[in-house]
């Protein structure tokens, strides 16, 4: 899943993001690069609760990690700061 959507449909299996990684996500990290992305584009990345933390510092070191929500809230708007 690469952007963001009004949330997961029903049958949707969502995985994690990390490479290799076949576990099912729990935490949405969703992200903008300013430099190809508009202020109110979000990408999303989904993650497991062993690769929560190693995603979000890569995207992190980045400056494009907006907001993490529980994928559970991943149709809610994103938070601004």
């Amino acid at each position: 899943m690469t952007d963001s959507a009004p949330g997961p449909g029903p049958d949707e299996e969502l995985q994690c993001s990390a490479k290799g990684c076949r576990a099912d996500a729990v935490w949405a990290l969703r992200w903008n690069n300013p430099k190809i992305h508009t202020p109110d584009r979000r990408k999303v990345w989904l993650a497991c609760d062993e690769h929560r933390e190693s995603l979000s510092a890569f995207l992190g070191r980045r400056d494009f990690l907006k907001d993490v929500v529980p994928v559970t809230d991943l149709g809610e708007p994103p938070r601004e700061g």
